[in-house]
């Protein structure tokens, strides 16, 4: 997925009912700052966000600090694998992010963190001073100080727990993450919906951009330059994620082959269908089926369920 593409994502993950309530839960739980951010630094995560720590807020103002706290965000982003990222930024406090994966793709990160994870002394707090006042630093320290010893404290033990409620949420919106981005928006023109109602009727065909700009009215060119604008994905990324979708859903039934499966979703060649499955999913289809399996065998086999 292009830069473009993960830009967008991130940001209809991020106006998603599920983010959003999440969110909210997550930050009235831990106290802590939750944001979604892509894979590419170009601000704070959490910059502008009514429930960032006061601490955190005041650094944001001073162009120093502002970039050392950029420069741990880079570092995290750049840290080798596809698991929770951690540092310690130049104040001492912790924090972490988690990639969210779409298929064998990241494309984002939770963030969290600015806490400490000790009870920060006087000491601390001198050491920060003397690095603020080296770079100029024009906000009183005594606002500073007491910002600084009231960020949040927490255990190292309590952040790990935290962090791996990160962690499954992550890779719930990462699984999630490609029904969001084929799902309509109010938002949009009232061409991409008819076209996005036209693909969703047509997928099964050879269906191709001058079918849907004509669908719609418009020329190829146009409607090209329209529907990547609206939905942050071109055409044919955006027409292979709809037809995944509705394979994920036939793989459901037992009784269908996936051969069967990928022609009745528009896909011209089996070994095409299992290569844009794995991409987006993450899994075969032969795999995506066989998790399903064992899912749904664990729902049937809960107490709850027996007795229902």
């Amino acid at each position: 997925m292009i830069v473009d593409g993960k830009r967008a994502l991130v940001e209809k993950l991020s106006r998603s009912q599920i983010y959003c309530d999440y969110e909210k839960a997550f930050t009235q739980t831990t106290g802590l700052s939750l944001a979604i951010r892509p894979v590419e630094v170009s601000q704070l995560a959490h910059q502008g966000k009514t429930d960032q720590s006061p601490f955190c807020a005041l650094m944001g103002q001073s162009s120093e600090s502002c970039a050392a706290c950029l420069q741990a965000q880079r570092e995290m982003s750049q840290q080798e694998g596809n698991g929770l990222r951690r540092t310690v930024c130049f104040a001492g406090l912790s924090e972490a992010a988690v990639p969210v994966r779409a298929g064998n793709e990241t494309v984002g990160f939770l963030q969290t963190g600015g806490v400490h994870l000790r009870r920060p002394t006087a000491a601390d707090f001198h050491r920060l001073s003397k690095i603020l006042i080296g770079w100029g630093f024009d906000v009183h320290l005594s606002r500073v100080e007491d910002a600084f010893f009231r960020t949040l404290v927490l255990t190292a033990e309590r952040f790990d727990a935290v962090l791996r409620l990160l962690s499954i949420f992550a890779e719930h919106l990462g699984a999630v993450s490609n029904q969001v981005l084929v799902q309509q928006t109010h938002a949009e023109p009232p061409n991409i919906v008819r076209a996005k109602q036209f693909i969703q009727e047509h997928q099964a065909n050879d269906l191709t951009l001058t079918d849907v700009a004509r669908a719609v009215n418009t020329s190829t060119f146009y409607f090209c330059k329209m529907f990547k604008k609206a939905t942050g994905l071109k055409f044919t990324d955006y027409l292979s994620r709809v037809r995944v979708e509705k394979a994920k859903n036939l793989l459901i039934n037992p009784n269908l082959r996936v051969s069967e499966i990928a022609y009745e979703v528009g896909f011209q060649s089996l070994t095409h269908f299992n290569r844009v499955f794995r991409r987006m999913v993450g899994q075969s289809p032969t795999e995506y089926r066989a998790h399903l399996v064992l899912v749904l065998a664990e729902e049937s086999n809960r107490p709850d369920s027996r007795a229902r």
